[in-house]
């Protein structure tokens, strides 16, 4: 290399790969924009048309400084690639780490010199360098007090100059490293995990760092580094594929956005993946997921190994020391010595912290053996060994088609383990054993989900969300049915249309294969299309219309079945992440179920015409309401262990003032010690009249407060109530939002809103009080005020990112009797509920009630409107108006 380098470069003098930066910066431009040269002949090219420049630049160096020379080559120094340039893996805006090496004999000033002259040209065409001047002694003492020093060292390579000096420090460089390795393998796990804290796991990020997030490139680069040390190696299948792609999607993104970077932005992956071929950017995250699952796998199955050699070497002293010095021959030193085997179940036993196949297992015999070992590995909570997966991937025969009871029953049991079962599902979908025994999940296999509110990949939600089903298994009467309705819940998001319907269909082919009888299969299919039922009718539907609970009952069509929606319903959200669920969603679904059970078990339906409950509080709120004529608001705190709807410690003072507790102003009031705040109930009461929702959506944004839910009903006065002002107990109520005739007496509006503040302390509720009652006398411009908050949202370079989809309004059709729901889909946003308070409005329909969901950045709004009459609207005005809400949302 060194021979054929240094010819090079007296022949390239002048060139484009010459000494002259300019010369170089041609060649390395044309390069780049080779379309026919990628991946790694590219990286490869481009190593080495950097080694041919920094060559002469050194040989040039050499000369004017008065190095010696020899045959053309300057002897006592050398120039060393390190690091990723060390493996030619230079992607376009990659470091350039060079090491002057020199052995010191020529003087200090002829090496500064010496490194000036190959230093500045790199700074001169603006290329990022990681440089350093060192003899090999003092190399190998910083490589011993900084582990990346050390880590970019063993990956050495000999550019130009002396080479015997390169060879030499190399040869040390690996020395220490193989005799240091007990210390410093160690510190370089505990780098790897404080990178994955930091960084994330790249196979679920939707916007992943390559080389830092866990499985990425430096845990590929740390791998290297265990095998350089022999003290263990990773697993070499599909390794180097894997780096591969990573680096290849590296290249097309310095290539796109012009910079170093290495995170995979949302709105840069479209482009990439045209650069790399690939048919979207979605097809270009499953291949990077892949990549970085194996990676991930690898590093598990390797650090495991190192653990365990560790542990095994710290044994030994200690060992050798209860047998008085005997030697390594040593017959009992040996039996000692042996590792313990524990039997865990047939075939299956548990050896070194580790579960392995029996001496007598014969996989090619026994077809259930995969699962029966994946099981006894999961519910011991013991990894499965690498050599045992192998194994079995290798040799096990097929399962008979239906399944024998036995194979189900591991099946079950393995996903009933809870939390170990993942590491265990892992290791079987590393060597392809998931896809074998269940096909169907090669479709959902590392498949992003592009809704920020789910953290993993569909795979990993699917089997996250038996984990958390294997906790909620002693509520239901088949924990079977709720850990296979778990792990399949989702499988059709593999398909095109409706994920539901394509998942029924799947569920009921896969049911049947795993061996369950055509009731069971029956159950899986409904609770696969009905996954979403109960909290999408919770959260968006009138519990309190009789048509939205009967509905849920036939879909559902028994008690049975109710109960195992229920928990596969809370193992979904909880799997989801951690703004899918609360305890406001929790009581909601409860409460929906509660219902849904009484008409299944044959009680008499609620009477739509009866006044809904309402509680004392929420009563006196009305009453000063309608005594004073204005708003009157509450502030409650509302945390994770307390139900919404009881009052916490923290009351608010007279209701007519709207005060709120003193505590509000620095934290949410009323939050006890150990419970984790969730927001804050405002109850609004009000005198009808229109426009009441969009003046109180519009005075919370301008405040700042994230409306999370909100519910808006009319409220019932007590009959006790008399005097000249007094409304008609016989009169009903106008539909809320309807507004007042002459001589009528007008309603009550309560609004129930869930909110927090966007940024710092809650205001105040005096202040909330006297900016709605401008907004409904039309002295505070909320349109405008908004827009002047819009426009200086947008200024900023930071808020810009990924154009949202367009909001999407339709009707649900068949929701209710009682009124026509409206649904709104849309980017969350300051004002969105503003807006469509206000598009409602201007469509001339009245408001019977709104159900407010904010799901991460999407909001999901259901409002169920009459018209003037108080009657559902006709189908073709009901699609008008969905229009033009829609519309005035674009």
């Amino acid at each position: 290399m060194t021979e054929s380098v240094e010819a090079k470069t007296e022949t390239t003098a002048g060139t484009a790969a010459g000494s002259a930066p300019g010369g170089y910066a041609a060649a390395r431009l044309r390069l780049l924009q080779e379309e026919s040269r990628s991946g790694p002949p590219r990286r490869t090219a481009l190593a080495e048309l950097t080694d041919q420049w920094l060559a002469a630049l050194l040989a040039g160096g050499a000369r004017e400084a008065g190095i010696a020379q020899r045959d053309g080559l300057a002897q006592g120094v050398a120039l060393v690639a390190v690091g990723g340039y060390g493996r030619g893996e230079l992607s376009p805006r990659s470091d350039l780490d060079v090491l002057l090496l020199h052995d010191g004999s020529a003087d200090a000033p002829a090496i500064a010199a010496l490194a000036d002259h190959v230093w500045y040209p790199v700074w001169d065409l603006g290329l990022a360098l990681d440089h350093s001047v060192r003899t090999p002694d003092q190399a190998r003492k910083t490589a011993g007090e900084d582990l990346k020093a050390q880590l970019g060292l063993l990956d050495a390579r000999h550019i130009a100059g002396d080479g015997a000096l390169t060879a030499g420090l190399r040869t040390a460089v690996l020395a220490d490293w193989r005799a240091q390795a007990p210390r410093r393998l160690p510190e370089l796990g505990e780098l790897g995990q404080e990178r994955a804290r930091r960084h994330g796991e790249l196979q679920y990020l939707l916007e992943p760092d390559l080389k830092e997030a866990r499985g990425g490139l430096r845990d590929a680069t740390a791998l290297r580094a265990v095998a350089a040390s022999w003290l263990a190696d990773a697993p070499r299948e599909g390794l180097a594929e894997a780096r591969r792609r990573l680096l290849d999607a590296r290249d097309a993104l310095h290539l796109t956005t012009g910079r170093a970077t290495d995170r995979l932005a949302l709105q840069e992956q479209d482009q990439v993946a045209a650069d790399l071929g690939l048919l979207d950017a979605d097809t270009l995250l499953r291949q990077v997921y892949e990549s970085a699952r194996t990676i991930s796998y690898a590093s598990d199955v390797t650090w495991r190994e190192v653990e365990r050699v560790l542990r095994a070497r710290s044994a030994r002293p200690r060992l050798r020391g209860l047998l008085g010095g005997r030697g390594r021959g040593g017959s009992q030193a040996g039996g000692a010595g042996a590792a313990e085997r524990s039997p865990l179940a047939e075939g299956v036993v548990e050896q070194d912290g580790e579960v392995v196949l029996a001496r007598a297992a014969r996989p090619e015999r026994d077809p259930v053996l995969p699962l029966r070992a994946a099981a006894a590995a999961a519910q011991a909570g013991l990894p499965l060994s690498l050599h045992a997966v192998r194994r079995l991937a290798a040799a096990a025969r097929p399962l008979p088609v239906p399944w024998p009871p036995e194979a189900r029953e591991q099946l079950v049991t393995l996903l009933g383990a809870g939390e170990s079962t993942v590491g265990v599902w892992e290791a079987l979908e590393a060597e392809g054993l998931i896809t074998r025994l269940l096909p169907d999940w090669e479709r959902v296999r590392c498949r992003p989900q592009r809704n920020p509110v789910h953290r993993w990949t569909v795979d990993r939600h699917l089997v996250e969300t038996a984990v958390r089903a294997s906790a909620l298994s002693r509520r239901v009467g088949r924990p079977d049915l709720l850990l296979i309705a778990a792990l399949l819940h989702d499988i059709g998001k593999g398909w095109p249309g409706d994920h539901s319907v394509a998942g029924e269909t799947i569920a009921r082919d896969v049911a049947t294969r795993i061996g369950f009888d055509r009731a069971d299969v029956a159950v899986l299919a409904t609770l696969v299309r009905h996954h979403l039922l109960l909290i999408e009718t919770a959260t968006r539907r009138d519990l309190d219309d009789p048509a939205t609970v009967r509905s849920v009952a036939e879909a559902v069509g028994s008690t049975a079945t109710l109960e195992l929606l229920h928990a596969l319903t809370e193992a979904d959200a909880l799997a989801t992440g951690p703004v899918a669920w609360s305890a406001w969603r929790g009581s909601l679904v409860a409460d929906l179920v509660k219902r849904v059970a009484g008409v299944l078990a044959g009680e008499p339906a609620a009477d739509p015409s009866a006044p809904q409950q309402t509680t004392a509080e929420q009563e006196r709120l009305a009453i000063e309401a309608w005594r004073t004529g204005g708003p009157v608001l509450a502030l409650h705190a509302r945390s994770e262990a307390l139900p919404p709807g009881e009052p916490t410690g923290a009351r608010t003072g007279a209701p007519a003032s709207g005060a709120q507790s003193p505590a509000a102003p620095g934290a949410e009031p009323g939050t006890e010690p150990g419970t984790e705040p969730i927001g804050v109930e405002l109850l609004i009461a009000v005198p009808d009249q229109p426009g009441v929702l969009p003046a109180a959506a519009g005075v919370l944004a301008l405040h700042r407060l994230t409306v999370r839910a909100a519910d808006l009903r009319a409220v019932g006065l007590p009959e006790e109530l008399t005097g000249p002002a007094a409304p008609d107990p016989a009169r009903p109520a106008p539909a809320p939002g309807a507004g007042a005739g002459a001589g009528a007496d007008p309603g009550v509006l309560l609004l129930s809103w869930r909110v927090a503040a966007e940024y710092g302390s809650l205001p105040q509720a005096a202040r909330l009080r006297k900016d709605l009652l401008r907004a409904l006398d039309g002295s505070l411009d909320i349109v405008a005020r908004l827009a002047e908050r819009e426009a200086a949202y947008r200024g900023y370079p930071r808020r810009r990112g990924v154009h949202a989809p367009p909001p999407r309004v339709t009707v649900a059709p068949g929701s209710s009797q009682l009124a026509t729901v409206i649904e709104v889909r849309a980017q969350d946003a300051p004002g969105l509920l503003h807006r469509i308070g206000r598009a409602l409005e201007d469509a001339g329909v009245t408001v019977r009630s709104a159900h407010v969901s904010t799901l991460g950045a999407n909001a999901v709004d259901a409002f169920y409107v009459t018209d003037a009459s108080g009657a559902p609207l006709r189908p073709v005005r009901a699609a008008e108006v969905a229009q033009e809400v829609e519309r005035a949302l674009r």
